[in-house]
């Protein structure tokens, strides 16, 4: 049984009231805010029992609003980089908001992450709405997007579905910064990693891919359990500052397929990540320093892994990536993500 908590809310702004509510089932517990679908807090049990947060946050919607690492928010309207924030369908040109490097990061400067969600109750779970524009930063046609979030014995389910009136390349992300050892620890070096996936994307110097490569032998290869650290000490990871590479999963399908496991051997915690999204970034914190947390406290870089599910990075102007065919959501069609988040202890 779930239990359903309303809290406080928080001032916007920017105007009007940003709604918080926290979902319990006894094993995991949840904070989620209206303000970008933004999971603010996670609560999982260690080793003995004892559950803390594992997911960094913020006190303040202010703090939310200018921090640029996008903690724990929905990514979108497309997650990852679009290059040079240009794109074409069917002869037709678009302009996108470009927010890094020459790319479209995220959706761009006011992307899903700053957008007032309306928020609801499931009886597992809450849900999330949100409806984006017709040339919202770019993005051609009106866009309805709805967010679950539910718990589930020890998972946590986030399932996403989006439709659009003209077409447009979709791709949303849960952009959770996870630290298993909860808050006791201001770095992800002594985090394990493993990675099931067999192939991964190489880019270029602005994170747009150039080829797909094997895992295999690489320095991408995570095949077995592998301490965080080795992002200083393999050449190809210590050139990004660690992680922030895109993995391709080998059979992308409407069921889940296992990612791989971050592990914290001083906590006991494990997250095993499952998705029907055709890749997944791991991302390693690489830039978090001097973003603002929770109690003021400054972030550091390297201090937690954020596990993106998702389409390609680039899809809309790369039709040969796996997955990019459906990339390109038309009227006639619904964008469906579906993760599962399961945790326990060793």
């Amino acid at each position: 049984m779930v239990r359903f908590s309303v809290l406080e809310p928080w001032q916007d702004p920017r105007g009007g009231e940003i709604e918080r509510v926290r979902i319990d089932n006894g094993i995991i517990a949840l904070e989620v805010l209206s303000l970008g679908g933004i999971i603010r807090s996670l609560w999982t049990p260690d080793r003995n029992g004892e559950r803390k947060n594992i997911v960094l946050g913020c006190d303040s919607a202010e703090d939310y609003l200018t921090q640029q690492a996008h903690l724990g928010a929905i990514a979108g309207r497309y997650s990852n980089r679009i290059a040079n924030g240009k794109m074409e369908y069917q002869g037709q040109h678009y302009s996108l908001s470009v927010n890094q490097a020459t790319n479209c990061l995220h959706g761009g400067k006011e992307g899903f992450n700053r957008k007032q969600w309306q928020l609801g109750t499931l009886s597992d779970g809450v849900r999330l709405t949100l409806k984006s524009p017709d040339g919202d930063m770019g993005f051609p046609g009106n866009c309805n997007v709805q967010l679950d979030y539910r718990l589930v014995g020890n998972n946590l389910y986030v399932e996403i579905l989006a439709s659009t009136d003209k077409p447009c390349p979709i791709s949303l992300t849960q952009h959770s910064y996870f630290n298993l050892d909860g808050n006791r620890s201001n770095t992800n070096t002594e985090h394990t990693l493993q990675v099931d996936a067999k192939h991964y994307l190489t880019m270029n110097d602005v994170g747009i891919p150039t080829s797909i490569k094997p895992t295999a032998g690489s320095d991408l290869d995570m095949t077995v359990t592998t301490p965080m650290s080795v992002q200083t000490q393999r050449a190809a990871l210590a050139a990004t500052n660690g992680f922030d590479h895109c993995y391709v999963l080998d059979n992308p399908s409407a069921d889940l397929q296992r990612f791989g496991c971050l592990a914290s051997p001083n906590s006991g915690r494990r997250m095993t990540v499952y998705t029907n999204q055709p890749g997944v970034q791991v991302y390693g914190a690489n830039f978090l320093q001097g973003t603002v947390a929770k109690k003021q406290r400054v972030l550091v870089d390297h201090q937690a892994v954020c596990i993106e599910p998702q389409m390609l990075p680039d899809s809309p102007n790369q039709p040969n990536l796996p997955g990019a065919s459906a990339v390109w959501v038309t009227p006639n069609s619904v964008y469906h993500h579906i993760t599962r988040y399961q945790f326990d202890a060793k």
